[in-house]
């Protein structure tokens, strides 16, 4: 197999089975494109392109929702969506040059997984069950706990299920609301960065695009039917362990020298 399609399943592995889970998915594609060797200027762009695989996951498992016409629903996306759309415009040149990279991922790794096991230690009487009951506000709140996934590392749906939770959401319905908000976000990032930085890329460079948002969909299904189900009688208290552990093995590799990280 042609070395960059071998990149394009393993991190279309990595995308699908991390994107929906709180232990960032952009915070895994760095640290395992830097251990592939792939963790240029492309890279960054193809690693935001084929979150639309992980994307469309969503629409297909929720299509019965997203194609019915649900005025409450799309007004409550728009507005969660615009917070994180517009500080993403306005910094995402800083953020790639100084943020992606391995060291700065571990960092936030460690310090998005005390939040969770803070928060997952307080007691909490939900006042949305569902997201049909969720108001205008309610979105916006969420879409500014959003904007912490910006720094990479800190993962997207880590802080919109997190931060759902503290503003009243039960965990079923802040997951689900995450679920549904990754659709105009992740569609906007890949189609935006792609865009910008099409110079990078040629038409031999199709299948692995193809290829990479075709292994994160099918990941990215299977991760949201277990997450569901996990959520509805679990805490993410592993989730943080694991993202403490993950970011001090990093750090720990990065200063000893075991692995050049590129930080």
């Amino acid at each position: 197999m042609d070395t960059s399609l071998l990149h394009a399943v393993i991190l279309g592995i990595v995308e699908g089975v991390t994107e929906f889970l709180p232990i960032s998915s952009t915070g895994h594609l760095i640290v395992a494109g830097s251990l592939l060797g792939f963790n240029d200027a492309r890279a960054g762009v193809f690693f935001v392109a084929i979150q639309t695989g992980a994307m469309f996951a969503v629409v297909w498992e929720y299509r019965a929702r997203f194609f019915r016409i649900d005025p409450a629903l799309y007004r409550n996306l728009i507005v969660a969506f615009i917070p994180a759309a517009v500080l993403g415009l306005l910094f995402s040149k800083y953020i790639k040059s100084y943020l992606f990279h391995a060291v700065p991922v571990a960092l936030a790794f460690i310090v998005g997984g005390v939040i969770i096991l803070l928060v997952e230690r307080s007691s909490f009487n939900p006042r949305i069950k569902s997201t049909q009951s969720m108001s205008w506000l309610d979105a916006l709140k969420v879409g500014i706990a959003q904007c912490f996934a910006l720094i990479p590392g800190t993962s997207r749906s880590g802080a919109t299920i997190i931060g759902g939770m503290l503003f009243g959401m039960s965990r079923p319905a802040a997951t689900e609301f995450s679920f549904f908000l990754a659709v105009p976000t992740l569609c906007a990032a890949g189609a935006y960065d792609l865009l910008k930085n099409r110079a990078l890329f040629s038409t031999d460079d199709l299948g692995m695009f193809v290829v990479g948002l075709a292994v994160s969909f099918v990941s990215a299904i299977v991760v949201i039917r277990w997450l569901i189900r996990y959520v509805a009688t679990h805490d993410f208290r592993p989730f943080a362990w694991y993202r403490i552990a993950f970011g001090a093995v990093v750090l720990l590799t990065a200063h000893v020298g075991w692995v050049d990280w590129k930080s």
